[in-house]
């Protein structure tokens, strides 16, 4: 499908590519996502212009403020199913969690500020793989800046909440306000349109933790007259392995993908390393997901699972369900 793009919208990315400061350049792409055509051709278009604008936003922020950015750049490269980064308040057991989630080896201390860097571990979740980050604590008066680059570029968020301490619910009301103020707003459910292209809604699940903890149960009941209906709440205790397996799932869901298997003419499918395409995607999301050239030469599909019939023939805007098993030719 084509993204059909108005001439108005090449004449604004023309100034886009002349402009010399960084506020030019946001200028001219904000013309751009207003002139753009939302629609599903237009996605990726979408998805380069959100990143390209939030960029440019905390970049002049950065730069106008008294705080300036970290001379050193912190990067992690994207493995697995999807990215989800941990986030909280000082000594709300996220680098416990991650431990018993991953293979990851975190320092954990009972001193708060244990975690000073991002660190990553991979989780595994039935045959799929999710990377998940640890990013270092976040209070009213710390808060390190790449935090705002991560929280970017990840499928969601685990909010880890401290269940074991008095203060962990105000604490963590403070790390929802603190992501805020940098244009990052957690939510349960993506919004229908993005009004503001600066600004991103991530997908967040809060993890109570410590639940094993006298006085938990009590504390939790406080935030969730804090929270109201805002987010889906998981119990767990990193000590004894409360509610790790339903917050294993819930960490996948957050993703938005779904499992399909390729399968080659003739031969048996391959069960063991699935492909992860959004969920609605299509036999030719998956088909670029396996490979670009076979995308642009894909003549026809077979599918089995949701297909009226095993084997059946489809054509390639044909929308696919978890487990689908494909064979492209």
């Amino acid at each position: 499908m084509a993204v059909n793009l108005p001439p108005q919208y090449h004449d604004a990315e023309a100034e886009y590519k002349k402009a010399q400061t960084p506020e030019a350049k946001l200028v001219a792409l904000r013309k751009m996502w207003v002139i753009l055509p939302k629609h599903k051709a237009s996605e990726k278009v979408q998805s380069q212009l959100k990143t390209k604008i939030s960029e440019l936003t905390d970049e002049i922020e950065v730069a106008q403020s008294t705080v300036k950015k970290s001379p050193t750049s912190i990067k992690i490269p994207r493995q697995g199913a999807g990215q989800i980064v941990l986030v909280g308040s000082p000594n709300s057991g996220r680098s416990s969690l991650l431990r018993k989630l991953t293979k990851a080896t975190p320092e954990v201390a009972l001193y708060p500020f244990t975690t000073r860097e991002p660190v990553p571990g991979m989780m595994d979740f039935e045959d799929v793989r999710v990377q998940l980050i640890e990013l270092p604590p976040i209070t009213a008066d710390f808060y390190e800046n790449y935090v705002t680059d991560f929280t970017r570029g990840a499928d969601g968020v685990a909010l880890v909440v401290d269940m074991g301490d008095d203060d962990g619910p105000f604490a963590a009301e403070v790390v929802i306000d603190q992501l805020k103020k940098r244009r990052r707003i957690l939510v349960d459910q993506l919004p229908e349109v993005d009004e503001d292209p600066s600004v991103y809604h991530i997908k967040t699940v809060v993890v109570a933790n410590k639940m094993d903890v006298e006085g938990a149960k009590e504390r939790l009941e406080i935030f969730k007259e804090m929270m109201g209906n805002r987010f889906r709440i998981i119990e767990v205790s990193a000590e004894t392995g409360q509610g790790l397996d339903q917050l294993k799932a819930e960490l996948y869901r957050l993703l938005g993908v779904i499992r399909i298997y390729s399968k080659l003419p003739g031969k048996p499918a391959d069960m063991t390393a699935p492909f992860t395409i959004p969920i609605g995607g299509t036999v030719l999301d998956f088909a670029e997901k396996v490979h670009s050239e076979l995308a642009e030469n894909l003549k026809s599909a077979k599918v089995w699972g949701s297909a009226r019939f095993d084997g059946m023939s489809v054509t390639k805007d044909h929308v696919l369900q978890d487990k689908d098993i494909v064979e492209l030719s």
